[in-house]
């Protein structure tokens, strides 16, 4: 079976609180990882239909501060899909209280493993993009994947076919 990623998407909004901003009134970066990883979970989920866990936290880019009282949207969906493994892109949106102007302030790539009631991974279906953002993503999560692999120790740079054909 192959899926899309459009049907992995997953939109958390919410509002930020006092309680969960720092002395300067932004959002603290431990809060805003927890709300994307939750939007991720769905969105493997979704894809997989599976138990998804958390595998990594590959890439999260804080860009923009979040201010107390924004309105914060996280996009999530699967931009690839491997063996039982799946990365999961999320795209942090801030809505501005007073002009309503939507922005995006965060993004982050979060790795699931589908897994059944024992904690065994198992297999997934595919993802095929349809969009140009989602080939882009697509495209780049095997070269992510392989350089996760080698600086895990897990892969030989000499095996990492993707990365080796950005160089040569």
């Amino acid at each position: 079976m192959i899926k899309t990623p459009k049907e992995s998407l997953t939109i958390l909004t919410d509002v930020v609180l006092p309680g969960e901003t720092n002395p300067l009134g932004n959002l603290f970066g431990g809060e805003l990882l927890a709300r994307m990883d939750r939007a991720c979970s769905i969105a493997a989920r979704r894809h997989s239909r599976q138990i998804a866990v958390t595998a990594t936290v590959n890439h999260v880019a804080f860009t923009k501060a979040i201010k107390l009282g924004s309105v914060v949207t996280i996009e999530a969906k699967v931009s690839r899909a491997f063996k039982s493994s799946m990365e999961v892109y999320a795209d942090v949106w801030v809505e501005d209280r007073e002009t309503q102007e939507i922005t995006k302030v965060n993004e982050g790539i979060y790795t699931f493993v589908a897994v059944d009631k024992s904690g065994t991974p198992i297999e997934i279906p595919q993802i095929k993009p349809e969009t140009e953002l989602e080939i882009a993503r697509y495209d780049g999560a095997l070269r992510r994947k392989q350089l996760s692999l080698i600086l895990s120790g897990k892969m030989k740079p000499a095996e990492a076919t993707e990365l080796k054909a950005l160089f040569s």
